[in-house]
C-alpha cells in the first residue's frame, strides 16, 4: 500500500519575492519529479478583507466597501492566474489552489493545519527590521507559529 504523501503549502501574494519563492520551490522539489514529486502542492493565497484595507469604518465606508472588495477579488484571481502559468510552464500540474480571505499570517497557519503540511514555503520581502517591526512579518510569523517546517526562500541580492 503506497504510502501518503506529505503536504507542502506555498503561500503567495502579488511580490516578486512570492513569484521567486514559488518557482524556486518547484524547481528544487517538483520539476526534477515530473511523475511523481516527493510532495502534495497546496497553494494558498491570502486575499485581505475589505475592512481591513479601508480601516476604521467612518463616514462613506459603506459606499467603498464594494469597490475595495472588487478590487481585493480581482487581484487574488491575478495572483492565482500567474501562479497557475508558473506551475503549467514548470510542468506541474498535480497543483490544488486556494484563497483564503484573512491576514496571511493567520491564514497560512491555518492552512499549515488543515492540510496537515509538513513544510511552508514562503518568500522573503527583505524588509529591514524597522520596516519588519511596523508591518510585521508573515513569514517571521510563520516561523514562531506554524505547527511544522517552515523555509523562507530569499531572492538573491542583485550585485552591481
Amino acid at each position: 500500500m503506497a504510502s501518503e504523501k506529505q503536504v507542502m503549502v506555498v503561500g503567495i501574494d502579488d511580490s516578486e519575492h512570492s513569484v521567486y519563492a514559488l518557482e524556486w520551490t518547484l524547481d528544487h522539489f517538483f520539476t526534477n519529479f515530473a511523475s511523481n514529486p516527493p510532495f502534495k502542492l497546496i497553494v494558498v493565497h491570502a486575499k485581505p478583507s475589505p475592512v481591513s484595507v479601508v480601516g476604521l469604518a467612518g463616514p462613506g465606508a459603506a459606499e467603498v466597501m464594494p469597490y475595495v472588495d472588487s478590487d481585493l477579488k480581482r487581484i487574488a484571481a491575478r495572483v492565482l492566474e500567474k501562479a497557475k502559468e508558473i506551475c503549467v510552464t514548470k510542468l506541474v500540474n498535480d497543483v490544488v489552489f486556494e484563497v483564503v480571505e484573512g491576514d496571511g499570517r493567520n491564514v497560512l497557519c491555518e492552512a499549515v493545519e488543515k492540510h496537515h503540511a509538513s513544510i511552508l514555503v514562503v518568500g522573503s520581502h527583505g524588509y529591514g527590521a524597522i520596516k519588519r517591526a511596523v508591518l510585521g512579518s508573515v513569514s517571521d510569523y510563520c516561523a514562531h507559529h506554524a505547527h511544522c517546517t517552515v523555509m523562507i526562500v530569499k531572492k538573491p541580492k542583485i550585485k552591481h
